[in-house]
This record gives structure tokens, C-alpha cells and sequence, in this order.
């Protein structure tokens, strides 16, 4: 069959489609690459909140991928079957950062507390998305969680970092601005001009700033201990070949507290998977995903965030919509492909070398993927409202409300400590509200949420018409 002919076709290679080794492996690379900017920012953002070196960091990268492949493999092979990379999710972060925050602020805190921490409320909280998914229950989920909720909620994961991306970049301002002009000018104005700035903007953004890093350091123009800095160190002390083991930073602790606020990020990562196995069944050429194979997939991420929370990735697991758009550009929705890209990730997860390359990065290259990735997930929360009524004053004041309280509050719940001789239950339940109330994710979720579903409305008026008409053509 010609290229023309190839073209032409919905798809080249379907579901259960098994390309030639070679062209599978390079396959399955390319998507690798595809969802490699997202995942690897992941672990080095939860590095930097919870305090850890550069070696620490390196050996997060390399988990973060590990899992990544498990959880791929587990996924394409009994979860939706369906061509999807599982990885980090954006939306554990805002909780992240308020878990680490508060046990960081203990007079004995330490990095691996932290850590401990923040494994146990991603373990226990996994299992409410794993009973979500397996019993059936996603399905009522998105009948309550419209877009006028999943709006502010998702756009709050992108504002949770709006106080730190620039000052970072600024520690020193070179670095930081050549990485996000870069970001850019990449994403924006060269995407037409060649695929490598359309599929890699973030990856190679990243390796400009740090290139340009490396320059300055070798010219003497930084000196060690200044943030634009590049020190070999991290590179040359992370071993060549490191096997992940379960609990690396000691036993998880669980409390209550940071249980139910993982639990917002829990929410907001379900019901966009949901989402993205509708459009990767579209672009693979696959039936419109039963209520079963839903379930299942959802279920199957639940597992996969245990699986992160196990071996400490400070993370948990989730559906990457940057791979789906990779399959309708390439027309191969082969799930053979993505298993040969899962096995790329397991095999550089050991690779010590690989993490250890990105884990020496300065803060001033991380500060500019904060302005640019952050600000773009604000919006695309934001522009879930398209399927709204925006003339109705009711939606208006809803989505408003929730904005507001979900800036406010947080801002509020910080300034806040509890007193000290309080009886146990009531100083675990001020625990319990002062983390959710810091997670602005959460707040803005609630007061939506409950708005939403009481104050009347049609559902033409709320979007959920026109949301089912998009998930029905999916």
C-alpha cells in the first residue's frame, strides 16, 4: 500500500494490531518521548517541595518513569485496553504541596517525613478510586460533576503554584527567561514549522534552558552555589544501574487529614481519564468505551496509584492525553505500540544515569515550566465553560463563587494554626478542615459542586447536554 493510500486511512494499525518488531519499538518510542516533558517535571516539582538534593532527585525521576511502564503495562493488558500511557497526574500536586507544606513546617521535619506523608494519603486514598472504578460508581460521578465544577477545579491546579513560579525563575533571571522564551517561542510559534515543536515543546524548552545553564557555567559567568549553576555532581553519584524497591524513603505514616485532601486530586484525575478513553477510542478507531471497560480503566488506575504510592513516587497514575493526540497523528492505535513504550520507561527507570542527568537542573529552568505548563492547565480547566451557558447569571455566579473561594480560602486557611490542649477529635477534625481548606483545588470543587447541583438550572443551561452530545460523538 502506498504512503498516499496510508494517508488516507482512519487508522494503520488498530487496537489489537501488531506491527513489525522494529517499527514497534520505534513506535512505542516516540511516544516515550511524546509523554516524556509532562512526566518528568512531575517528580522534579515534588522534589523541590519536599527539600530534596539533586541525588534524591534523580532517583524520583527514575521511579516516577519505573512506575510509569508498570502501571502502562497493567492498563493496556487488563485495565480499558485501550492505547493509553499511564503517568504523573497535575492533579495530586495542589494537595501535595499542602501535605508537604504542613509536615515540613513540624519542628522535627525532614525530607523523608515528608515523603512518608505524603505515600500514606496516596495509598489510602487509592482505594477509593479503585472501589469508584470496579464497582461501576465512576458513572454517577459524572452525572453530579459537570463543567461547570470540573471548570474551577482544574483551573485551581494551575493556579496552585501562582506565587512561586516567577520568583523561581527570577533566583536568576537569564536562565529562567531564556527557558521560557524558549517554551514559546517552540510552542507557539514554530509548531507549524516543524513536528519536533508541535510533539516536544516542554522537552526541548527544558534542554535549551539547561544548555544554556551549562554555558554560563562553564564560562564562569556562575559560580557554585548560585542558582543558574549546573553542578556535575548528581550526574557523577547516581549509579549506572538501580533497581526502584518499595518504600525507599522509609514506611508511610497515614493521617486523616491529608487522606481526604489526596482524595480532590483523586476526583479531578478520574473524571478527566474518563475523557481521554472516549477520545482514544476515537482516534484508535475503537467502539465507544462500554460503562465496563470504563470502569475498569478507572479501577486499573486506582492500582496504579497504589503501585506509585508503594514504591514512593510522590505521585500517582493517570491517562496522558498527549499520547492520544500522538495517535491521530500518526494513525497507529496499536496498544501492542504502547507496550513497547511502557518497556522503554521501565528500562530507563533503572538506568540510574538518566534521572541523574535531569536531577542537577537549576530552579530558574524548573521556575519557567512552572509559568508556562501551570498557566495552560488554568486555561484548559477554564475552557471546559465552553459547553456552558454564560449569559445565564446563575452559571456566572457559581463559576465566580467558586474562583474566589477556591483563591481566598487557602489564603485564609494558612494563616490559621490550631490551638494547642485540644481534646483529640476536635483537634483531628480542624486537621481535617484546615487541609482541605488550604487545597484550593478542593474548595473550589465543593463550592461548585454543591452550587451546581442545587441551585436550579436546566441541564441545557448547565452544559451537561451539550457535554453528552461530545462524549456521545467520541
Amino acid at each position: 500500500m502506498s504512503v498516499e493510500e496510508l494517508s488516507k486511512q482512519r487508522v494503520i494499525y488498530g487496537i489489537e494490531d501488531k506491527p513489525p518488531m522494529g517499527e514497534a519499538i520505534l513506535l512505542g518510542v516516540q511516544h516515550y518521548l511524546t509523554m516524556f516533558g509532562a512526566t518528568f517535571i512531575i517528580p522534579v516539582l515534588t522534589a523541590s517541595a519536599v527539600g530534596f538534593d539533586g541525588v534524591d532527585t534523580a532517583r524520583l525521576i527514575s521511579l516516577m518513569f519505573f512506575v510509569s511502564g508498570i502501571t502502562t503495562i497493567l492498563q493496556t493488558t487488563w485495565g480499558n485496553k485501550l492505547p493509553i500511557v499511564q503517568g504523573g497526574t497535575f492533579s495530586f500536586l495542589p494537595p501535595m504541596f499542602v501535605i508537604t507544606g504542613a509536615v515540613l513546617a513540624r519542628p522535627d521535619a525532614t525530607s523523608d517525613l515528608a515523603m512518608q506523608e505524603l505515600t500514606g494519603a496516596i495509598i489510602a486514598a487509592s482505594f477509593f478510586e479503585i472501589v469508584i472504578g470496579f464497582s461501576g460508581l465512576i458513572g454517577e460521578m459524572r452525572r453530579i460533576l459537570g463543567p461547570i465544577t470540573i471548570a474551577p477545579t482544574i483551573a485551581m491546579i494551575g493556579l496552585a503554584l501562582y506565587n512561586t513560579g516567577f520568583s523561581w525563575l527570577m533566583e536568576d533571571w537569564r536562565v529562567g527567561m531564556v527557558t521560557l522564551i524558549a517554551m514559546i517561542v517552540y510552542s507557539q510559534f514554530l509548531r507549524s514549522k516543524n513536528r519536533a515543536f508541535l510533539l516536544f515543546p516542554v522537552l526541548l524548552a527544558i534542554l535549551t534552558g539547561y544548555a544554556f545553564a551549562w554555558i554560563i557555567t562553564l564560562a564562569g559567568v556562575v559560580s557554585q552555589g548560585d542558582a543558574g549553576y549546573v553542578s556535575t555532581q548528581v550526574l557523577e553519584n547516581s549509579p549506572w544501574i538501580a533497581v526502584p524497591k518499595p518504600f525507599m524513603w522509609g514506611m508511610p505514616k497515614f493521617t486523616l487529614s491529608f487522606i481526604l485532601g489526596m482524595v480532590a486530586g483523586y476526583v479531578a484525575s478520574m473524571i478527566e481519564s474518563v475523557g481521554d478513553y472516549m477520545a482514544a477510542a476515537r482516534m484508535s478507531g475503537a467502539p465507544i468505551p462500554s460503562k465496563s471497560r470504563i470502569s475498569r480503566g478507572i479501577g486499573m488506575e486506582g492500582v496504579g496509584c497504589l503501585i506509585a504510592g508503594i514504591f514512593g513516587t510522590g505521585n500517582g497514575t493517570t491517562s496522558y492525553s498527549e499520547n492520544i493526540g500522538a495517535i491521530g497523528l500518526t494513525k497507529v492505535g496499536s496498544r501492542y505500540v504502547i507496550q513497547m513504550a511502557a518497556i522503554v520507561m521501565l528500562l530507563l527507570g533503572i538506568f540510574g544515569k538518566f534521572g541523574g542527568f535531569f536531577g542537577g537542573m537549576p530552579n530558574p529552568v524548573v521556575g519557567a515550566m512552572y509559568c508556562a505548563l501551570f498557566g495552560m492547565i488554568a486555561a484548559v480547566g477554564i475552557s471546559n465553560l465552553q459547553f456552558v451557558d454564560l449569559n445565564s447569571s446563575r452559571n456566572l455566579f457559581i463559576v465566580g463563587f467558586a474562583f474566589f473561594m477556591g483563591l481566598s480560602v487557602p489564603y485564609w486557611a494558612n494563616t490559621v494554626t490550631i490551638a494547642e490542649g485540644l481534646p483529640l477529635w476536635q483537634e483531628t477534625l480542624e486537621d481535617i478542615v484546615l487541609t482541605i481548606a488550604k487545597t484550593g483545588m478542593a474548595v473550589a470543587a465543593i463550592c461548585a459542586g454543591v452550587l451546581d447541583n442545587t441551585v436550579p438550572g436546566t441541564k441545557e443551561e448547565r452544559g451537561l447536554l451539550a457535554w453528552e452530545d461530545v462524549a456521545s460523538d467520541t
